[in-house]
């Protein structure tokens, strides 16, 4: 099968669809020998879409691991005034504002939409919303005849990023859609989606290096001794909640001075106010605070394996991969009881949710855990077999392979409208 895959970027950039897609692609080569295609951009990182003072990769074609890499360059001029347009027609609810939205996140790619069109595959994928390649692929499949499958991610609670007509129009055209979780379909559904084009299908993680992994180098680098360690690993943004997670310590270190708090992620520029957070602090509780910044992602294993459990205050997620990598190590976590993650987290036995921005009911939560040990270890053992049955990339590309095959066989129905 010829399979092309849409997505923003891909690695070396980091991120949730990069990843993915990497697993993805790589599976579909060395599971089935499918011959598989990537088009994306040389982004490293999103802000190339409406800056041109970042970094970014070549343009051009290469091989990795037997998967086709295009990266496209894209358009990133007039940054600012897109910003502006967007946010005025938003705020004032204009016609057509969802658009605007759109062209000022971009990615702006000239010539993706005819390249899908002639890339000759038997099936395109693409993720993920509410970015604008989502559009550009389903352009060019529509235009060659082309089966379409989307993968959104959509977070509902991000009106900016989500609230457009335009991308549910799109999943309405779609052959198929692949939801990260129940919470997404049901959401689709009431968007007027088709029940039976949507397959739920979570993401999937390399297992086995998590379930492997031994945290007493990363403890012994650290300090940390036998104390109990809370994690959070994830990238430096806003959205994770770093504030919370630090309110919340304050109290957890009343109770518990001795716990050790892991803070781990890519730098973005949200990390110098993780910073200053940090050290507004008292210094006994700045000495129990680790920052480790742009780790290798081989290192991410032993990172979640030398902690006791983890936390992601994030109330943004169309699902949260690193809930998948602690359970992997055997951890238990705690989420926000909102949007898609009450969907993710089996509460009471895999991990606990708490109110979303309450740092009592966070602290209440991480104390809860450090008191009973036994409970961390049966609900990261719940965790674990979890990801073993539903979450490794093997059992993730048979289902996505599945999905596109039946799009293939469907395809000479007429597309919704």
């Amino acid at each position: 099968m010829r399979v092309l895959h849409v997505v923003h970027a891909y690695p070396p950039s980091i991120g949730g669809s990069q990843w993915l897609m990497k697993n993805l692609s790589e599976q579909l080569v060395s599971r089935y020998g499918d011959e598989v295609t990537v088009f994306t951009t040389t982004a490293y990182n999103l802000e190339l879409f409406w800056r041109s003072d970042v970094p970014a990769m070549p343009a051009g074609t290469e091989e990795i691991n037997g998967v086709t890499v295009r990266r496209f360059p894209v358009f990133n001029r007039f940054g600012r005034l897109r910003m502006l347009i967007a946010g005025v027609a938003y705020r004032l609810h204009l016609p057509c504002n969802d658009w605007l939205r759109a062209i000022y996140n971009g990615p702006l790619i000239f010539g993706m939409t005819r390249a899908v069109a002639n890339s000759e595959a038997d099936v395109v994928f693409a993720t993920a919303f509410p970015l604008l390649h989502m559009h550009y692929a389903l352009a060019g499949a529509q235009r060659a005849g082309i089966p379409i499958v989307f993968l959104g991610a959509i977070h509902t609670a991000d009106t900016w990023g989500y609230d457009r007509m335009m991308i549910y129009r799109a999943i309405r055209q779609a052959d198929a859609y692949i939801a990260h979780t129940t919470f997404e379909r049901d959401y689709l559904i009431k968007r007027g989606i088709r029940a039976d084009k949507i397959s739920v299908i979570g993401p999937g993680v390399d297992a086995s290096t998590f379930v492997k992994a031994d945290g007493t180098v990363i403890r012994r680098r650290y300090g940390w001794g036998d104390a109990p360690v809370a994690a959070l690993v994830a990238k430096q943004t806003a959205r994770k909640r770093f504030d919370v997670l630090l309110e919340a310590m304050r109290r957890v270190w009343a109770m518990h001075p001795d716990v050790q708090l892991l803070i781990a992620g890519a730098r973005t520029p949200y990390s110098r106010q993780i910073q200053q957070m940090i050290d507004a602090l008292p210094s006994e509780q700045q000495a129990h605070v680790t920052v480790v910044n742009d780790f290798p992602e081989e290192e991410k294993p032993a990172l979640l394996a030398a902690c006791d459990l983890f936390v992601l205050p994030s109330g943004y997620e169309s699902f949260g991969i690193a809930f998948l990598e602690a359970w992997a190590c055997g951890k238990p976590v705690i989420g926000a009881r909102t949007g898609a993650i009450p969907s993710v987290i089996d509460e009471g036995q895999d991990g606990l949710l708490v109110a979303y921005q309450d740092a009592d009911d966070l602290a209440r939560a991480i104390l809860a855990l450090l008191a009973d040990p036994q409970r961390r270890a049966r609900m990261g053992e719940a965790g674990r077999r979890k990801v073993l049955e539903n979450h490794t990339w093997g059992v993730v590309a048979d289902r996505v392979r599945t999905v596109y095959l039946e799009a293939i066989s469907r395809h000479t129905r007429p597309a919704e409208m």
